[in-house]
């Protein structure tokens, strides 16, 4: 223990057998490394791609990293079967095989030949050009097999976990368009004639793109996990598969709905016809309704009744053509509209008959409440009163004959309220240009 040499002390037997034991374990855990690497999937699949892009460079780095490995691997057998076979001369060893073995076992006695140590793009100790040749002892030669590794398995492992979850998640995927491309035919949904139509096709073309991108170029679809030291640390880049998946299922809802238009047009065609129809004869009343008020209601602003709007016949027709020639995607949106527009038509009607048939409708309740006084009058004993039923004649041939002005046939039945008012005690009700509002209430008031 007391000698020295240029690697420091020289080691005893129970030092070298140690370091030995160690180093043969060492030895025999590189080993199963690098035929674990050698025998991987990602490796395998990798030699026999054709590359390009980020995985090409990579590759190529990586494949002759490999064989240095090798290189090395070799080298560091090669002193560890030297040290073991001096150590095997004899049981105790002299004071020169210990000085060897310390050499061997601590010195820097593993050369690499600097052809092999600057295989192809093997990446060098210092990342500068590779010299004629390398030393290394055997703890640095340890070290620099491990860097190595290390690096390769990660690249391996790295295009292996992109090729093992993006190419079979794109074909699933390629699947399913397949299969909505041609329920999006059977419904007219093609391209050109529909944007659903026209979003399969590109839809189609990306995923034919991705997939070749993914096949040649993996680590282009790799984000590595940040802080992460440990080989095949990240996860596969799935955003532009995400995209197209979610682009996907949007068409498929867009014939889901044009499906549903298929299964229930017929319906819903027979329906608008009805709701037209509805609008038409009210139109229809409206306008013999406005032809009665102008001969029986004098003096009267009659608003004028249109006629059914044409644009929505010929677009009913057009839906009731696009179900027969199967074309749903047309379908669909046209009859969304005309639901909508059908109701309002129908509304509109309504209204305009509502309008022409207000002069009857207060010409009828001025009738009512004429006939309702006289009643009340007739029941309290004041029906042979002369002026009473001078008022009520009067009242009566205004109303009842044609054409009848209704402010003045107002006046005349106000004037007979008024009148019976007075026989009977109660407040009489103002008569319009009399300096009140005119009083509405029932003869039951």
């Amino acid at each position: 223990m007391g000698d020295t040499g240029p690697t420091g002390p020289v080691m005893d037997r129970d030092e070298v057998d140690r370091a030995l034991a160690r180093l043969g374990a060492e030895h025999e855990a590189i080993e199963t490394s690098l035929l674990a690497l050698q025998d991987h999937a990602g490796r395998r699949l990798l030699e026999g791609a054709e590359l390009t892009g980020v995985t090409a460079g990579r590759w190529a780095a990586t494949e002759a990293s490999i064989t240095l490995l090798w290189t090395y691997f070799d080298a560091y057998s090669g002193t560890l079967r030297t040290a073991r076979e001096i150590r095997s001369r004899r049981r105790w060893s002299s004071r020169e095989d210990l000085a060897e073995l310390t050499e061997l076992l601590r010195g820097e006695a593993v050369t690499v030949a600097g052809s092999a140590a600057a295989t192809a793009n093997a990446p060098t100790p210092n990342g500068g050009p590779g010299r004629l040749s390398e030393r290394y002892t055997l703890v640095a030669l340890v070290d620099r097999m491990n860097h190595l590794y290390a690096t390769s398995l990660d690249m391996v492992v790295a295009a292996d976990a992109v090729w093992s979850a993006l190419p079979a998640r794109i074909d699933l995927l390629a699947a399913e368009l397949q299969r909505t491309r041609k329920l999006a035919h059977s419904v007219g949904v093609r391209p050109g004639e529909h944007p659903s139509g026209d979003d399969l096709e590109r839809i189609t073309r990306t995923l034919t793109r991705l997939r070749e991108q993914v096949v040649s170029d993996p680590l282009a679809f790799w984000t590595p996990a940040q802080g992460s030291s440990a080989p095949g640390g990240g996860r596969p880049d799935t955003t532009v598969y995400d995209r197209e998946a979610l682009a996907l299922e949007e068409v498929r809802r867009e014939i889901d709905a044009v499906l549903a238009v298929r299964q229930d047009a017929e319906q819903r065609i027979v329906r608008l016809r009805d709701v037209l129809s509805r609008a038409d004869r009210t139109l229809a009343e409206a306008r013999t309704a406005r032809g009665e008020v102008l001969a029986k209601i004098a003096a009267t602003e009659v608003p004028v009744v249109g006629g059914p709007p044409i644009v929505l016949q010929e677009q009913l027709a057009a839906a009731a053509e696009y179900r027969r020639h199967a074309q749903w995607h047309r379908l669909s949106p046209l009859l969304e509209s005309l639901e909508e527009k059908a109701e309002d038509e129908l509304l509109r009607a309504r209204e305009s008959l509502t309008a022409v048939t207000a002069p009857l409708a207060v010409r009828a309740e001025l009738r009512g409440r004429l006939d309702a006084y006289k009643a009340k009058m007739a029941r309290l004993g004041h029906a042979e009163d002369p002026e009473l039923a001078e008022k009520y004649e009067r009242a009566r041939r205004m109303l009842w004959s044609a054409p009848c002005d209704l402010r003045v046939a107002e006046q005349a039945v106000l004037r007979y309220q008024y009148a019976a008012a007075e026989l009977l005690g109660t407040t009489a009700p103002r008569v319009p240009g009399q300096g009140g509002q005119v009083d509405r209430t029932g003869p039951g008031a």
